[in-house]
């Protein structure tokens, strides 16, 4: 008779498989807390959003379809009427093409400079810090401020600037800074250069500083000459920082308005007037709300496409 080997899995007790333990309800789980925490933080800046950008936005859509006088209040929907009104003004495209060639002029001359200066004070040498703060100096001032300080400069009886043009005999008369339409263009252009440069310098400095070493490094081994290092691995490295401040540029550019307010007048000739001139004088002077709101949506879309279309090849830059 044969006796089958006892099985030793068998033999030994079955164990039921452990449960886990579940969440206590009044305990919930860390990605809840971390959640709460979250959205405890987030909740000031989203109320900030919400009242001072989106409440305000969704006003001045209102106003934009709405017959709304500044004294009188809604009078009720007359869309698009206002829209109309504003592209038939007689100052609207003439301070569309300003605004443009400003922005331009502008963008230009304040990102060339502005990349010069950061390459200068890239290295750190004897001086460079005392350099990057005399640079940035003017930034910390308002606009505003700079505004009414270049006035008094600009001004031909009281101003130094065409006095010691004359002393020079540089000029036989006083010097009119803001009296025709180029010059009052080039004097403000002037005014933000001075005042701006200094911060897009910074910018872009941090940028330049955010390159490895390593890479000029073997370049310069390669044999590659400056010009070639700035144009094959700067540029391209560089091209985030060069984003943001082009971004900033033309926004501010095209919203100008304290420069030209303080300096011109929006004169000679109204041949200064900027869109955002435009939006102040239909909405304060001309106590039009409606057809300033309309402006004021033209505006935004315009500055929403830049922006759209800015991202858009910066995105396909980065995939390439």
């Amino acid at each position: 008779m044969q006796v089958k080997a006892a099985d030793p899995a068998a033999a030994e007790p079955r164990t039921r498989p452990e449960r886990r333990a579940r969440p206590s309800r009044t305990n919930p789980p860390r990605w809840r807390s971390r959640q709460a925490k979250g959205l405890a933080y987030a909740a000031p800046t989203a109320v900030f959003v919400a009242v001072f950008f989106l409440l305000p936005l969704l006003l001045v859509g209102q106003m934009s379809l709405s017959d709304w006088p500044l004294l009188a209040g809604d009078r009720g929907f007359n869309a698009p009427e206002n829209y109309t009104d504003a592209t038939d003004s007689t100052l609207f495209w003439p301070a569309v093409r300003f605004t443009l060639l400003y922005t331009v002029i502008v963008t230009v001359v304040l990102l060339g400079l502005a990349l010069g200066l950061a390459l200068l004070v890239q290295e750190s040498r004897p001086g460079t810090g005392f350099f990057r703060t005399v640079y940035f100096l003017p930034g910390a001032l308002g606009l505003a401020s700079a505004s009414l300080l270049f006035w008094g400069l600009y001004s031909p009886s009281t101003g130094p600037l065409s006095r010691i043009l004359e002393e020079l005999g540089l000029v036989d008369d006083p010097v009119s800074f803001l009296g025709t339409p180029t010059s009052a263009l080039l004097s403000t252009v002037f005014l933000i250069v001075w005042k701006f440069a200094g911060f897009y310098m910074l910018i872009l400095l941090v940028g330049l500083q955010r390159i490895p070493q390593d890479v000029f490094e073997a370049a310069r081994m390669d044999g590659a000459g400056r010009g070639q290092i700035f144009r094959s691995i700067t540029l391209p490295l560089l091209r985030p920082s060069l984003a943001l401040t082009l971004m900033l540029c033309f926004t501010g550019s095209l919203l100008a308005f304290d420069q030209f307010f303080i300096l011109t007048k929006g004169g000679p000739d109204n041949s200064t007037v900027t869109v955002v001139q435009l939006i102040y004088r239909e909405a304060f002077q001309r106590m039009n709300l409606g057809t300033a709101a309309a402006l004021s949506i033209l505006v935004l879309a315009v500055l929403l496409l830049f922006n759209a279309l800015q991202f858009r090849g910066l995105r396909r830059t980065d995939e390439s």
